[in-house]
């Protein structure tokens, strides 16, 4: 397990391509994120969400969220329509929180990320630290908590070794940027209902 000491406001350019590198060679990664640390890798590898999955000891019929680079990316894996391209564009101003939206999938990713629903939460990160790395790989990568299925988030990757203590359940690469600017997850709204968007997790 590989760690590599950031700031994330100034990140050198060899750190960024070792990041892409290591999702493109199909790794598992931990990345600090705008709201909590996450396990991340290619949301196209089905290998390696299959890994998270188990290192988390997550059940594989729960889904994944995916980060995205902009509404372009965001079009290609799933369906909307252009009042929905209006509300994600209002909500993802700058001054709004961290908001993870469901939107009906194009199918065009592994069925094990979406747990076999029609539905993909997808997230426009406010990082551009993370958005870099989401243009370097042109496609989105999956983003999780970091933490055992039903526990909290870890926010101070000093605890990483004391949860995740056997080689074998470790990740590839660890970026550490310091203890987590929030303790929670971003807010989760589903837009496939008729009715408008629902709350699933405030």
């Amino acid at each position: 397990m590989t760690y590599l000491k950031i700031s994330k406001d100034k990140v050198p350019p060899a750190i960024i391509q070792s990041i892409v590198g290591s999702l493109k060679s199909g790794r598992v990664i931990i990345l600090p994120t705008d709201t909590i640390y996450g396990f991340s890798c290619l949301a196209t590898s089905e290998a390696a969400i299959k890994k998270i999955n188990r290192l988390k000891k997550r059940t594989l019929k729960k889904p994944l969220s995916v980060l995205v680079s902009d509404m372009a990316m965001l079009k290609k894996y799933v369906f909307v329509s252009a009042a929905q391209a209006k509300f994600l564009r209002s909500t993802w101003r700058q001054d709004k929180r961290p908001t993870t939206f469901i939107l009906r999938h194009r199918g065009n990713l592994p069925a094990v990320l979406t747990a076999c629903s029609n539905g993909l939460a997808l997230r426009l990160p406010k990082s551009k630290f993370l958005t870099k790395i989401i243009k370097s790989v042109a496609v989105p990568i999956v983003s999780t908590s970091l933490n055992l299925a039903g526990q909290a988030p870890i926010s101070d990757l000093r605890d990483l070794v004391r949860h995740f203590p056997l080689k074998s359940k470790q990740v590839d690469l660890v970026i550490d940027a310091g203890r987590a600017r929030s303790r929670k997850p971003s807010r989760l709204l589903d837009l496939r209902g008729e009715s408008g968007p629902l709350i699933l997790r405030k």
